[in-house]
């Protein structure tokens, strides 16, 4: 496992590497390990916070249950500055809203994989990262997307 630590708008995060593919980004503070991998997904998203990348693309690995990689592509497939509800993701799914939103607050990978996309239906819902609903804010407020909740 290698991980690399990138100081970020919404705090210092580790990307988590196995098997040439990502498996986890956390907040706080992890190694400082040098890999293709890890150097491109540094780059990226860096890219992203500079507003030069609307669009990751990055080997990525989710392990858990069908479900739980069912709404993580569901998550994946939410454009740049837009957003879904619980319940649109529950209904492709065939969960409940409820199912959703614990999967995606169980998310490995969030901002490569953008949890923060995903509202409530009377509100933000959410947000399991960083410094919880006020990180999903400040990522929804950089892609152009707070204007659609406040």
């Amino acid at each position: 496992m290698l991980q690399a630590t990138l100081s970020t708008p919404v705090g210092q995060v580790v990307l988590t590497e196995e098997n040439e593919a990502l498996t986890r980004l956390s907040w706080g503070s992890g190694g400082q390990d040098d890999s293709p991998l890890l150097n491109e997904a540094r780059a990226q998203l860096l890219a992203y916070f500079e507003h030069r990348l609307t669009e990751f693309d990055l080997p990525m690995r989710i392990t858990g249950s069908e479900f739980q990689q069912a709404v993580c592509a569901q998550m994946a497939q939410i454009p740049y500055g837009r957003t879904k509800r619980y319940g649109e993701i529950a209904r492709i799914t065939g969960a409940s809203a409820q199912a959703v939103g614990k999967a995606c607050g169980a998310n490995p990978i969030p901002i490569l994989i953008p949890c923060h996309r995903v509202l409530s239906s009377t509100g933000l819902g959410g947000f399991s990262g960083g410094q919880g609903v006020e990180s999903k804010v400040i990522l929804l407020r950089h892609e152009g997307a707070a204007s659609l909740l406040l």
